[in-house]
């Protein structure tokens, strides 16, 4: 258990969470939405420091993360808990918990995750990702410190629901962000998410707007953000606020959690994706093996980087981002 970073008394020992838009005002003993910060007799502390769902090395384009260091690896780590509640979640077991699991759990040192992140010759540095990383905001904080020191690289992998002031504390240690935009509906993020959706395209803005590298998740779901509408309203956003250089990843949905509609169609993958490469330059295909997934040059169609599931070859570009063929500059870290 470690004392909260962004919360503030108030009167009768009540204190108020300020690190996600949700401003959880808490009572003694009464847990936040996350399940996972807990008011302890007047002080916030978060009670899933340290405590690990998973530590695993994958290669970076797993995150998914397709123009940041292709086909080198990343060692990745998850807690517990979600500021979400996204009734299609694709990690429910260990985002939508009861916080009392927590101690059943044992403790990992920040000094421990970033001593084995070094073990490995091809790594890039530390993900945080698996479950809503801005829950173990503190945890992620100390371990991205310790990373940059040894001059290697930090991901987040988050769906963006964090307030201002934890985001640019922790902006100058990250290298690079995954961030998961559910919808362009706000009625969206209510019903299916117990969220709202500015506060995301605030993240977003921001990121952006950083030295960060920034990609974007975009998880189809059947009749309930599969509009034509939504999309063009949604990539217009991103264009206008992120560039068409932006590199966006459209996922496929599988029943999971509360909700059993039938997977996303194909064909509804590559309708947006087609909709989507007329204004914004790098599109792909997520949970999708039967559609490639390779990157060509916008200028000249060449293959740059070529991908078989998450084994990337980079074939036709350079160490400083052009394309061999038409000297194209690339966005991403190559």
């Amino acid at each position: 258990m470690q004392l909260a970073s962004f919360y503030k008394s108030r009167e009768n020992l009540s204190v108020q969470c300020l690190l996600c838009p949700h401003r959880c005002i808490l009572v003694p003993d009464q847990y936040g939405k996350c399940n996972t910060r807990v008011n302890r007799n007047g002080e916030l502390f978060t009670e899933s420091y340290g405590i690990l769902s998973a530590i695993s090395t994958d290669p970076v384009e797993k995150k998914p993360l397709y123009h940041f260091y292709p086909g080198r690896s990343i060692l990745s780590i998850g807690s517990f808990g979600c500021n979400l509640s996204c009734d299609f979640c694709q990690n429910c077991e260990i985002s939508q918990i009861d916080p009392h699991i927590l101690s059943h759990h044992p403790f990992r040192e920040p000094e421990d995750i970033v001593n084995k992140a070094l073990l490995h010759q091809n790594n890039i540095g530390l993900a945080y990702t698996y479950n809503e990383p801005t829950i173990y905001y503190e945890y992620m904080f100390k371990c991205a410190v310790l990373i940059k020191e040894q001059q290697q690289n930090n991901v987040m992998v988050t769906n963006g629901y964090i307030n201002e002031a934890p985001l640019n504390a922790i902006l100058p240690y990250m290298d690079a962000f995954n961030v998961d935009l559910k919808s362009f509906r706000n009625d969206f993020y209510i019903k299916r998410s117990g969220a709202t959706l500015r506060p995301v395209l605030n993240t977003i803005s921001r990121i952006a707007k950083s030295e960060c590298h920034l990609e974007l998740t975009f998880l189809i779901i059947p009749d309930f953000n599969d509009s034509e509408k939504e999309w063009n309203d949604m990539i217009n956003w991103i264009t206008g606020n992120c560039g068409e250089d932006t590199i966006l990843h459209v996922s496929r949905y599988f029943p999971r959690f509360k909700l059993n509609k039938p997977p996303t169609p194909l064909s509804t993958i590559q309708r947006f994706m087609d909709l989507a490469n007329e204004r914004i330059r790098y599109i792909y295909p997520g949970n999708t093996p039967q559609l490639e997934n390779h990157t060509l040059c916008p200028g000249c169609g060449t293959i740059l980087i070529e991908r078989d599931l998450y084994h990337a070859t980079v074939t036709g570009i350079g160490d400083e981002g052009q394309c061999h063929q038409c000297n194209l500059q690339i966005n991403g870290v190559f």
